[in-house]
């Protein structure tokens, strides 16, 4: 098997260990917009903004620093247990210090007091699987990591549809019955935190014999190094997530409070449809992660990290294009509810920022392999300087539409930021002509087929299938190699 069939065999499992999963909670969009109005979508959605903040902090870049001191190492489990002894334990303070002022972190958060120990108990069972998470990837295992994952969502997944849509209906059928007495009218907000909170439990328990498998041995030496890799890691980290989900944040505060959580609801529901492309770049990066640094020290492994480029951009650029022409047959399929149809005009830039972002993983890799993860966190905290910027700026006349351009902006900067830095501290041969025409041709076929010909399903199709004819003429003997080479 060559080393392009391993990685895309890999990335294909890590694929379905993530696109999977993810596809079916994207059946939660329509059940969600049909159970909830976009206010209250709204401030879900919110809820889940400060998940993926906290995500970042209690994981504090460990995961990142696992893999390059677990490949490096001779001592592997003296690896494996002091990151394991480190989440643990923080985690564990975390978990005491929100219980004991629980009503303090609600404010502080602007989140119904209900719903704070849930949020607590979901993140702590979140942070304690990191580790685990990553000994799979390192190990490659991807057929247990896509097992345990693929579980969770499902379990989350039938809860949320149980909860939310049979349950009430059994109970109505039943006044006096079972379902009745667990029924409450008015709680669809807390069956799915409650229902989150059972899938993460079930993960932690299928993940714990990781915990029991070796004798824990501390190394505060070891620890240390780990630290400081990971804490520009750990920074970069809460820029990402600044730049994905600090809009909604954001617009709750300096949109009118009468106004805010329906646009709120409104556009996240419409950035979903740009999941599609998240789902493939983060796929993609599940896959290469690990191949970046167990390939640092081969023969030439800048020629191999071009390449690896120049296929996600392909790839890329045909899910995007596909994802815009496709757009209003999407929107019928996963946000059944015309309320939330208004924020359509957003999906092309979501999805190209999107894109975007994904490059800029493909382009990290220099600062990873080398050691010099404080430019992940350099570029990174500039992007989340132009999120809050131009969020603040425009959100109060443009509203959602300035988050969008923000999103835009800020992974675009970050793009060319890696690109740049990287020629200077570790040359990759980039086909850069290539990258260029098929990216550039994307985005222009995208326009014209949202915005010039207002969504027209014929022309965005043929402009698809010209697309897709270029592709084919220009790369089948490459892609058959990789694909076809026994």
């Amino acid at each position: 098997m060559t080393l392009f069939q391993k990685l895309f065999k890999q990335t294909f499992i890590y694929g379905l260990a993530t696109v999977l999963p993810r596809m079916l909670s994207f059946i939660l969009v329509p059940l969600y917009t049909e159970v909830m109005a976009p206010g209250s979508y709204g401030e879900v959605t919110l809820i889940f903004a400060w998940f993926a903040i906290f995500n970042v902090v209690l994981a504090y870049g460990m995961e990142t620093a696992f893999f390059r001191f677990y490949s490096k190492s001779d001592n592997k489990n003296s690896v494996v247990s002091t990151a394991l002894v480190s989440l643990g334990s923080t985690t564990m303070v975390f978990a005491l210090l929100a219980l004991g002022f629980q009503e303090s972190l609600a404010d502080f958060l602007n989140i119904d007091p209900q719903y704070i120990q849930y949020v607590i108990f979901i993140l702590a069972l979140d942070a304690l699987v990191v580790v685990p998470f990553a000994w799979l990837r390192a190990n490659e295992r991807p057929a247990r990591y896509a097992v345990v994952k693929i579980t969770n969502v499902a379990i989350n997944l039938g809860l949320n549809i149980f909860l939310l849509l049979i349950l009430p209906g059994l109970a109505e059928a039943e006044p006096e019955g079972v379902f009745q007495s667990i029924y409450r009218p008015n709680f669809q907000i807390s069956y799915i935190f409650i229902s989150n909170l059972i899938a993460s439990g079930i993960t932690f328990l299928m993940m714990f014999r990781i915990y029991l498998r070796r004798p824990y041995v501390f190394d505060a030496v070891l620890w240390r190094r780990m630290m400081k890799y990971a804490a520009p890691v750990m920074i970069a980290g809460i820029a990402f997530t600044i730049n994905e989900v600090f809009d909604r944040v954001m617009l709750s505060e300096l949109l009118h409070p009468d106004v805010a959580k329906d646009e709120i609801g409104k556009y996240s529901a419409c950035y979903k449809l740009a999941l599609f492309m998240t789902l493939f770049a983060t796929a993609f990066r599940m896959g290469i992660e690990p191949f970046f640094f167990s390939h640092s020290t081969s023969e030439n492994p800048q020629r191999a990290y071009a390449q690896i480029t120049n296929y996600f951009v392909i790839l890329g650029s045909i899910i995007l294009l596909a994802v815009v022409v496709f757009a209003d047959v999407l929107k019928i399929i996963f946000i059944q509810d015309s309320a939330y149809w208004e924020a359509m005009t957003v999906v092309p830039i979501i999805v190209l920022a999107s894109f975007f972002l994904g490059i800029y993983h493909n382009l990290s890799v220099w600062y990873k392999v080398t050691d010099r993860t404080k430019f992940g966190a350099y570029i990174s905290v500039i992007g989340a300087i132009l999120t809050i910027v131009i969020n603040y700026t425009f959100i109060p006349d443009f509203g959602y539409r300035a988050s969008a351009m923000a999103t835009l902006v800020a992974y675009g900067t970050m793009m060319f930021l890696s690109f740049f830095f990287g020629r200077m501290y570790y040359p990759i041969p980039y086909n850069f002509r290539k990258i260029t025409f098929y990216l550039v041709l994307s985005i222009v076929f995208s326009v014209l087929s949202f915005y010039i010909f207002n969504r027209n399903l014929i022309v965005g199709s043929i402009l698809l299938l010209v697309f897709l004819g270029l592709v084919y003429k220009l790369e089948n003997d490459k892609l058959k190699k990789i694909f076809l080479r026994k």
